[in-house]
C-alpha cells in the first residue's frame, strides 16, 4: 500500500460514511448499514466471511508455491442467474453455515495469518459491498506488518467513486467482464447498467495500476488482470468485450479467457444457458481476442488453439 497510516485512516472514515445511506456500489440502495439495515447485497455493518485460506485454483501469477491468500466474503451486489458461487453469495447469508462476522481486528488477523502461511497475496473475493470494512481491516493489518500485494477480485460491478477510495491501497485488480449488452445484463445479472458500469470501472482500475506486472518468480506484483467466462452461444458478447479491452484499455491487458462454464443455480430456467460449451466456442473467443490486438493470456496453448 502506498498510503501513509494517516491517509489510510482518513480513507477509512470517508468510506464508512458511505454506509449511512448506502451508495457504496452502483445500486445505491440507500439503507443505513451502520444501523444493521441491508440492501441488495444482504450485508449490514460487519463483513461476513465464508472461508479463508491458501487457494491454488486462481490464475498462476497469483498462486506461486504457497497459494493465493483468498478471503471469500458472503453477499454480492450482482444477481447472476448462473452464479457458480451461489451458496456463498445468494442464500440467506445471515443464517448460512460457515458464516463468520468479523470486525477490523478479526479481518486483520485473517490477513496476517495468510501472510504467515506464505501466501503470495491477499485475495479479496467479492469485495465490492465491503470496501469500508476491508480498508479498516487493512489499516490494522498494515500496522502489524502486512506487506504482500492486495488483490481486488470483483464481478466488475463497481462504482468509480468507491474505486477511487482504493487508489494506492489495491495492488492488483481482477474484475470479471461478463456482458456488454444491456438486455443480457438485465436478464442474466439483474443489473441493466452493468455494461456501462463495468467499462467505466475497468478503465478506472487500469488508470490506477496499469497493465499487469509480473516479477522474477512469476508472481503478479501490480496491475490489471481481467477475467472473461465464455458463455454458450454468446460469441458476439465475447468479441465486443475483447474489442473494448484492446481498443479502450490496453492491448497489453492480461486476460484469462475461461472455458469452465456449466449450468449452475437458476441457469436451468433459461434454455439458452442450460448447456456447456460446444466444440469451437472457446477457440472462437481466443481468436477474437487476438484480432482485437490482445496477446497476454493465462495458461493456454494459443498456437495449438489457433491451429484447430
Amino acid at each position: 500500500m502506498k498510503l501513509t497510516r494517516k491517509q489510510l485512516a482518513i480513507r477509512s472514515v470517508d468510506t464508512w460514511k458511505l454506509l449511512e445511506y448506502c451508495c457504496l456500489c452502483p445500486r445505491k440502495c440507500g439503507v443505513n448499514r451502520i444501523a444493521g439495515e441491508v440492501g441488495f447485497c444482504g450485508v449490514g455493518k460487519e463483513a461476513l466471511v465464508y472461508s479463508h485460506g491458501p487457494h491454488f485454483g486462481e490464475e498462476s501469477p497469483l498462486v506461486g508455491r504457497n497459494g493465493s491468500g483468498a478471503i471469500f466474503f458472503r453477499g454480492c451486489n450482482l444477481g447472476c442467474v448462473f452464479c457458480q458461487n451461489h451458496e456463498i453469495s445468494r442464500i440467506d447469508i445471515r443464517r448460512g453455515a460457515g458464516t463468520e462476522a468479523v470486525d477490523a481486528d478479526g479481518l486483520a488477523a485473517i490477513m496476517l495469518d495468510l501472510q504467515a502461511k506464505g501466501c503470495a497475496n491477499i485475495n479479496l473475493v467479492t469485495p465490492s459491498h465491503l470496501i469500508p470494512q476491508i480498508i479498516s481491516g487493512l489499516q490494522v493489518a498494515a500496522e502489524q506488518g502486512l506487506d504482500i500485494p492486495i488483490v481486488y477480485n470483483s464481478g466488475g460491478y463497481d462504482s468509480v467513486d468507491s474505486l477511487r477510495l482504493l487508489d494506492g491501497i489495491v495492488d492488483i485488480y481482477m474484475p470479471d467482464c461478463k456482458f456488454i449488452s444491456t438486455d443480457y445484463a438485465k436478464r442474466y445479472l439483474n443489473a441493466a447498467d452493468y455494461p456501462e458500469v463495468m467499462c467505466r470501472a475497468v478503465a478506472e482500475m487500469h488508470r490506477q495500476v496499469g497493465d499487469l506486472v509480473i516479477g522474477k518468480k512469476g508472481l503478479a506484483r501490480r496491475g490489471l488482470l481481467v477475467r472473461h467466462l465464455v458463455m454458450p452461444g454468446f460469441f458476439g458478447e465475447s468479441r465486443a468485450i475483447m474489442r473494448f479491452l484492446g481498443e479502450e484499455i490496453s492491448t497489453d491487458t492480461f486476460v484469462n479467457i475461461m472455458d469452465q462454464y456449466h449450468p449452475c443455480y437458476r441457469a436451468v430456467e433459461f434454455p439458452e444457458l442450460n448447456r456447456t460449451l460446444q466444440a469451437g466456442e472457446y477457440e472462437q473467443v481466443v481468436r477474437a481476442a487476438r484480432e482485437a490486438g490482445l496477446h497476454r493470456f493465462n495458461e493456454i496453448d494459443i498456437e495449438k488453439l489457433m491451429a484447430m
